[in-house]
């Protein structure tokens, strides 16, 4: 009987040395909503890095200055010399948002432009605006991929670039003078606002 009773605790004790108690929980796989979260946590983090590198961009320019006096003036133009409007546009910063008294209307062809700085900074893109004015005397009116020579100093580096037309339409342009709303700094004859980039204040 006893030698009985020891076999029964024998094998009792080896069943439990071939027991696996190690932790056998696979890793959870993330799912389909955690990536997609994730992708767009990225997504906004690479945007607002290019906001950032435009407001850099934008704050190098240099809009104001000497209005061309080559420009034809606007019959009927949306807002006329002297009226006020709201700038909606963020060329620089201060500028949206900003109350502007408009210096000038003219109509012309207006660019948007990609071009490399004469003074070897990087390649500044999708640029606006410049005018047929602001362009190497003699070039015709350009189209979109077009090749042309900038005669304008809006930005460091912009006179006698060659840049490549983004963008073309036929409008209005406005010179306007504003307070910027980041320190007040006034900002006089600034070289160009379209149509679409103001509106009218309040009442």
């Amino acid at each position: 009987m006893k030698k009985l009773i020891l076999l029964g605790l024998s094998t009792t004790f080896i069943l439990m040395g071939c027991t696996d108690t190690s932790d056998t929980t696979e890793p959870t796989e993330p799912t389909d909503s955690n990536t997609e979260m994730n992708v767009a946590e990225d997504d906004a983090v690479q945007d607002e890095m290019d906001e950032m590198d435009e407001i850099d961009e934008m704050a190098e320019m240099d809009h104001d200055g000497e209005i061309p006096t080559d420009l034809k003036k606007a019959e009927e133009p949306t807002f006329p010399e002297g009226s006020i409007a709201i700038i909606t546009a963020a060329h620089m910063p201060g500028m949206e948002g900003a109350e502007a008294t408009i210096v000038g209307a003219f109509d012309t062809t207006v660019y948007e432009v990609s071009y490399t700085p004469t003074t070897g900074e990087e390649r500044v893109t999708n640029h606006r605006w410049v005018i047929q004015e602001d362009l190497a005397e003699g070039t015709d009116v350009a189209e979109a991929g077009d090749e042309v020579i900038l005669d304008a100093e809006h930005m460091a580096g912009m006179q006698g670039a060659t840049a490549i037309v983004e963008e073309v339409y036929t409008g209005t342009v406005y010179a306007v003078d504003y307070d910027a709303t980041t320190d007040g700094e006034r900002v006089t004859n600034h070289m160009w606002m379209t149509e679409e980039e103001l509106e009218a204040p309040e009442e």
